[in-house]
């Protein structure tokens, strides 16, 4: 509080009123200002990272022979999802967006994630990491309350975080390297202590080397779901040896994204079940 605000008990208390009138807003000494969530709806798992980094094609189906597992990944931008269609043409795992900061919960979040379990997919879900609106820790409680809690019986995914690059402004959210990786690491680890799961992280090798600095601290905790739309995988993050996921390929006449496991569906079910 300042000076003035201690001087001036009217004033406190119109703010005091006015805070109470205009949720998801803070209220100090100067005009309020609402959180920004206008793009919600269309940031998706890549949507900037393609903006950003460009689609140079995909892996052929022959190159990846050898039994890794297809899934997908979608959002309040695909709708209600025909995950019995997705099923037939050879998904096994599914993403859905369940929320963003700690005020956007996807309206097709249920419908998505439900439908994915009926359908016999093994199914996760993930959040939009908005590190300029609050802490890691705040937005993984959210998450964790609006349909990112893992479950036992061997049909849940750990929750994902995806930290990509701003649609908002800023590629780093205003932050540096060392306050981008202390963000992450508040997030992964209240995760961890409300789930006793490793959350996964979604990024891409280019957004980690510019925002955290390339950071090595979370290839032996978090497992990594990698987006590169090239022929290869290319280059990891420093820390990671392996990817779990790679998404390939962006809205390619299924619904959603495209990934494959970096293994067979057996893989997939032993994280699953906290293997």
């Amino acid at each position: 509080m300042s000076r003035i605000e201690r001087g001036r008990r009217p004033l406190r208390t119109a703010l005091a009123v006015a805070a109470m009138a205009l949720p998801w807003t803070v209220v100090n000494a100067g005009p309020a200002t609402a959180a920004d969530y206008s793009k919600a709806a269309d940031d998706t798992a890549g949507s900037q990272i393609a903006v950003h980094e460009g689609v140079q094609g995909g892996p052929a189906r022959a190159d990846l022979a050898g039994g890794q597992a297809l899934g997908h990944d979608v959002s309040g931008h695909q709708g209600p999802v025909d995950w019995a269609k997705a099923a037939a043409s050879g998904a096994q795992f599914a993403y859905v967006k369940a929320t963003e900061g700690t005020g956007y919960v996807s309206p097709h979040f249920a419908q998505q994630y439900n439908g994915a379990q009926k359908a016999g997919l093994i199914r996760g879900a993930y959040h939009f990491a908005r590190p300029d609106l609050s802490s890691g820790a705040a937005q993984a409680e959210y998450f964790i309350a609006h349909g990112g809690a893992w479950r036992k019986g061997g049909t849940t995914l750990p929750g994902a975080l995806d930290v990509e690059y701003n649609p908002y402004g800023d590629a780093c959210y205003g932050k540096s390297p060392a306050d981008m990786t202390a963000w992450i690491a508040d997030f992964a680890s209240t995760y961890l202590a409300k789930q006793h799961r490793s959350a996964i992280i979604y990024t891409s090798t280019s957004w980690w080397k510019r925002c955290t600095g390339n950071t090595a601290r979370f290839g032996d905790t978090n497992p990594l779901w990698l987006a590169r739309y090239a022929p290869a995988i290319g280059e990891l993050p420093a820390g990671w040896d392996k990817q779990s996921i790679w998404q390939f390929a962006r809205d390619g006449g299924l619904p959603g994204d495209q990934n494959y496991y970096n293994g067979p569906i057996s893989r997939v079910q032993a994280l699953a079940r906290g293997a």
